[in-house]
C-alpha cells in the first residue's frame, strides 16, 4: 500500500501531513511512503530527513498521484491535481464537505473514498485521531499571544513604588478546546479571566482553570450528544446579549472561539457592544473564517472600531506550523492505522466502525 501526501499551497497552508518521524511509523506497519520533492523544506525537514526514515522522494507529481493508494492532506488538493486521481483511491484530510460539496461529490462519483477528519465522533477511541482538539489547542494558545502583543498595556498586576498597574481582564467566548486553552494561557500570564459558553458542562472546566464562568439566568444546556455546541433559542440569545453588553464595558481583551460545526459562526458581539468597550481593547476572533463572532470581523485584517482592535486570521496555525504539523501527522497516522486490516495489510472500510462510518463522506 502506497501512502502519499501532496504539497499544500503554502500561501494558504504551511502545515504538512507527514513528518519524518511519522514516515517511519507508516513504514513500520507495512506502507510505502512517497512524497514530492522539497515537501517539508519550509519547516526545516529536508528530503534527506525523509529518505533517512525510509520515505521515497518523487519529482514527477502526476506519477506520484496516480500510483497512490492513500492521500493524506490538510485540505482538498487543487483542481488540477484532483483531475489525475483514479478510482478506488482514498483521500484523508480536513475536507470541509459543507463548503466543498460539489468537488467531493465529483470525487465520490469517481469511486474515491473521502474521509473528512473534522467529522470524527467524540468517543474515547477516537481521541488520538481528534484533529479538531489538537489544532484548536494550539489556536487558543496563539490567539492569546497575538492579542496580548497588540494590547498596549501590561497583562499581570504589577505593584511598583510609582503605583499599581491593574491586571488585564480577559473574556473568552466559547469554552471548547480552543477556549479552555485560551483561558489557561491568559491565566498563566497573569490576567483576570472570564468565560461564557452555551454548554453548562463548561462551567466546571472553566472554574478548574481559574476562570470565572458567566452564567445566563435560566440558561439552557445547548450541547449535542456528540459534545458540540448547538444553536441557542432567541430568548437565550437575548439574555446572553444583555450579560455580555454589561461585561464587555469592563473587559480589555476578548478571545472569540464560538463555532457550530457546518454552519456560519454566530455573531455574538454586536456593534453596540463594541461601541461601549474601552478604547485600546482588543478582540481576537478565531471564528473569522466562518463569518466571525463579531459584527466587524474581517479575515486577515485588523479592524479598528472606535479604538477597539478586532483581529481574525484565515489560518492562525500557519504561525505555529511545526507544532501543528507534528500533532496533525500523529492524528492522521492513528486514523490510517485504524483503517488498515492488520492481516491483509489492505484498507478495510468497515462501516460498522463508528469512526470510519462518521468520517466517510457518502
Amino acid at each position: 500500500m502506497k501512502i502519499v501526501s501532496l504539497s499544500e499551497e503554502k500561501k494558504i497552508e504551511k502545515r504538512i501531513s507527514i513528518t519524518p518521524d511519522i514516515s517511519s511509523k507508516y513504514i513500520s506497519i507495512g506502507f510505502e511512503v512517497f512524497l514530492p520533492k522539497n515537501y517539508g523544506d519550509h519547516l526545516g525537514f529536508s528530503d534527506e530527513d525523509y529518505k533517512s526514515q525510509g520515505a521515497k522522494i518523487i519529482e514527477n507529481e502526476i506519477d506520484l498521484i496516480q500510483t497512490a493508494d492513500i492521500f493524506v492532506q490538510l485540505g482538498l488538493p487543487s483542481d488540477d491535481k484532483l483531475l489525475n486521481f483514479r478510482e478506488n483511491q482514498n483521500l484523508i484530510g480536513v475536507l470541509n464537505p459543507f463548503l466543498n460539496k460539489q468537488k467531493i461529490d465529483n470525487l465520490t462519483k469517481k469511486k474515491i473514498n473521502n474521509f473528512s477528519l473534522e467529522l470524527l465522533p467524540r468517543i474515547t477511541r477516537a481521541q488520538s485521531m481528534d484533529i479538531l482538539s489538537s489544532q484548536a489547542n494550539l489556536a487558543g494558545y496563539k490567539a492569546v499571544i497575538e492579542s496580548f502583543a497588540k494590547f498596549e498595556k501590561a497583562i499581570p498586576m504589577m505593584m511598583t513604588a510609582a503605583g499599581t498597574v491593574p491586571a488585564a481582564k480577559v473574556l473568552v467566548v466559547g469554552a471548547g478546546v480552543a477556549g479552555l486553552q485560551a483561558i489557561a494561557t491568559a491565566k498563566r500570564m497573569g490576567a483576570i479571566v472570564f468565560a461564557t459558553d452555551v454548554r453548562m458542562a463548561s462551567k466546571e472546566q472553566v472554574e478548574s482553570l481559574g476562570g470565572k464562568f458567566l452564567t445566563v439566568e435560566g440558561a439552557e444546556n445547548l450541547e449535542t450528544e456528540g459534545g458540540y455546541a448547538k444553536e441557542a433559542s432567541e430568548d437565550f440569545k437575548k439574555k446572553q446579549e444583555n450579560l455580555l453588553a454589561e461585561t464587555l464595558k469592563k473587559i480589555d481583551i476578548v478571545i472569540c472561539t464560538a463555532l457550530i460545526p457546518g454552519k456560519k459562526a454566530p455573531v455574538i458581539i454586536k456593534e453596540n457592544m463594541i461601541n461601549n468597550m474601552q478604547r485600546g481593547s482588543v478582540i481576537y476572533d478565531l471564528a473569522a473564517v466562518q463569518g466571525g463572532n463579531t459584527a466587524f470581523t474581517e479575515v486577515d485584517k485588523i479592524v479598528d472600531k472606535n479604538g477597539v482592535k478586532i483581529m481574525g486570521e484565515s489560518n492562525i496555525l500557519n504561525q505555529l506550523p511545526i507544532s501543528a504539523s507534528s500533532l496533525y501527522a500523529k492524528n492522521v497516522f492513528n486514523f490510517v492505522s485504524n483503517l488498515l486490516d492488520k492481516e491483509s495489510k489492505k484498507i478495510n472500510i468497515n462501516l460498522e466502525d463508528e469512526i470510519i462510518e462518521k468520517t466517510l463522506i457518502k
